[in-house]
């Protein structure tokens, strides 16, 4: 492999207070998910949401994913001290704060959650148990990606459970969809940090298997997700656009595992980013433009 770049250059420590939130929470990664949750929010609405239900379910996505990503941080915060990719993390901002706006990002949760309707604000505790619980597997299990496959999974199924107060087939194959996507580009992920976390006894499919094999396991797990998103499509009773639009997805899927390949970390952080945006912006056009056209 090339050698890893740092992944919070010193320019980036000295910018503005929010700069540095956002970057301590890759702010920007907020749209791997959010889209999942809109396009189940979409369907259950048949197409008309209200504007209130849309900005509720809006905020407690940026909430969750800011909590958990903040739980994140504080219990990685002396591995990312040690870790040349994360070295600077913990500069960002400092843990006491850190501490403080994890607490008030979980609690204006559960109080947005609450205000959507009395389902959400039952399951709103559990929600953040899910969300929680990823941060700590990796040191007793080497499932680690799964479970972070599973915390982005709740987002469909909330997403719909806010529009209908239950759950449905379609939200729950989206979100099986949503697991093995993620759990999939995670596993591309978490090949940055393969010799560190053997060094740190930290568990992971990666360090289980070797790279090439993970790699292998990834690909098969973004074909079960396209699957997925197929059979979402039939029994959400979608159309032609949303079946017409599958290809751009499978594409954008075989261009994240061919950046892979090349055991490349500045293509494999490039084609991360930009592949799952990618698809999962192709999944809420196509879910919106097959409902209201």
């Amino acid at each position: 492999m090339t050698s890893t770049p740092a992944a919070v250059q010193p320019a980036m420590i000295h910018g503005s207070a929010t700069r540095r939130f956002f970057q301590l929470i890759r702010f920007s990664h907020t749209i791997f998910a959010l889209p999942f949750a809109l396009g189940a929010l979409l369907v259950a609405a048949q197409g008309r949401p209200t504007l209130r239900t849309v900005f509720l379910v809006l905020a407690c996505m940026v909430l969750a994913r800011t909590a958990a990503m903040l739980f994140n941080r504080l219990a990685d915060w002396s591995l990312d001290q040690r870790n040349p990719r994360t070295a600077a993390r913990h500069l960002l901002v400092r843990r006491p704060v850190a501490v403080i706006l994890w607490l008030a990002s979980a609690a204006a949760f559960i109080a947005t959650a609450c205000a959507i309707n009395r389902t959400t604000g039952l399951l709103a505790p559990v929600a953040l148990a899910i969300v929680f619980f990823y941060s700590i597997t990796k040191r007793f299990t080497d499932t680690t990606h799964f479970f972070l496959g599973l915390a982005l999974a709740v987002a469909p199924a909330g997403a719909w459970i806010a529009q209908t107060s239950r759950l449905d087939l379609p939200p729950l194959v989206l979100g099986f969809g949503v697991l093995c996507w993620v759990a999939g580009f995670d596993i591309i992920y978490a090949t940055q940090d393969y010799e560190f976390d053997r060094t740190e006894g930290l568990r992971s499919l990666v360090v289980r298997l070797g790279i090439p094999r993970s790699l292998r396991v990834a690909i098969w797990l973004h074909a079960v997700m396209f699957l997925a998103l197929l059979t979402f499509g039939l029994v959400a009773k979608l159309g032609f656009v949303f079946f017409a639009a599958m290809p751009l997805i499978a594409g954008a899927l075989f261009y994240e595992h061919q950046s892979a390949r090349q055991l490349d970390l500045l293509a494999i952080n490039r084609a991360f980013f930009l592949s799952n945006a990618f698809v999962s912006a192709v999944f809420l056009v196509a879910v919106a433009v097959d409902l209201w056209r």
